[in-house]
């Protein structure tokens, strides 16, 4: 006489699903090459819409910088200037949703962009803002502790006098040595738990801290092309700051669409 158990589980009960994370390609320059040529297409497909993010941002950078001179804090405009193209990424959201709709052939207007964009504070992309914001804190504070340090005997009461020191003074080399060390890290920590998670949280139902490890594997895995990218990003961003940061108009958008593009090309998304 056979006992079944009460407990056993009948043999036709589904296995549990299995759910895979998003997988990490391997990128190439040439996957640059076609992103940027995306980018610069969907910029000219949409160009006063594009260029209106572009122009926000750069409207955000003037006011900020005129606060930081007005409140007399002329030693903040440096690293103002230099952690002003890290938030980029989160400035970008709009610019992703368009190119995520022109990718997948779908109409859009104003409406339905800034509506997605107003949305994402339901989101994980709050978080991931607060984790960017975090970042470029710890840059100021930084930079100001370095300041402090080096140049303590140092007076300076506007902007030139500022620069003066620490373009034309031993200590002023100094202090720009250990700072640019230190903001480098800084750098590369904030572009590789935000090149591809921004896009990432726009375009998938993931959690802040899967798509930093995310962004930090396809840096990990695609080292020299994602050096290459930063760079572009970098030199890109700072000669866009010189023309009144009016340059950013343009250089923003661009950047921004293809950085979609290379989100794409880097990630391919979880699947059920």
């Amino acid at each position: 006489m056979t006992i079944k158990s009460e407990n056993a589980k009948p043999t036709d009960d589904p296995a549990p699903k299995r759910v895979s994370g998003p997988m990490v390609n391997k990128i190439t320059a040439d996957d640059i090459t076609a992103s940027l040529k995306a980018g610069f297409s969907d910029f000219l497909a949409h160009p006063i819409m594009s260029g209106f993010f572009g122009l926000f941002y750069a409207l955000f950078g003037i006011l900020f910088v005129w606060g930081l001179v007005w409140l007399g804090k002329v030693w903040m405009v440096i690293p103002a200037a230099l952690a002003f193209p890290l938030a980029a990424p989160f400035a970008a959201a709009g610019l992703y949703e368009m190119s995520r709709r022109i990718q997948s052939g779908n109409s859009f207007g104003w409406a339905e962009i800034l509506t997605v964009m107003a949305n994402q504070r339901k989101r994980e992309l709050g978080w991931m803002a607060f984790v960017v914001l975090f970042i470029v804190w710890i840059w100021f504070y930084q930079f100001r502790t370095v300041l402090v340090i080096v140049l303590q005997n140092a007076s300076f009461s506007d902007l030139d006098g500022f620069l003066n020191i620490v373009l034309y003074t031993p200590q002023g080399w100094t202090f720009l040595a250990i700072g640019t060390c230190v903001g480098a890290v800084l750098s590369a920590v904030l572009f590789s738990v935000s090149v591809v998670s921004m896009p990432m949280l726009l375009d998938q139902d993931a959690d802040f801290v899967t798509a930093m490890l995310t962004s930090v594997r396809a840096v990990t895995q695609n080292p020299a092309v994602m050096l290459a990218w930063a760079a572009i990003i970098t030199v890109t961003m700072l000669l866009s700051l010189v023309p009144a940061f009016l340059g950013l108009i343009f250089t923003l958008p661009i950047l921004g669409h293809t950085t979609w593009h290379l989100y794409t090309r880097a990630v391919t998304p979880a699947k059920d």
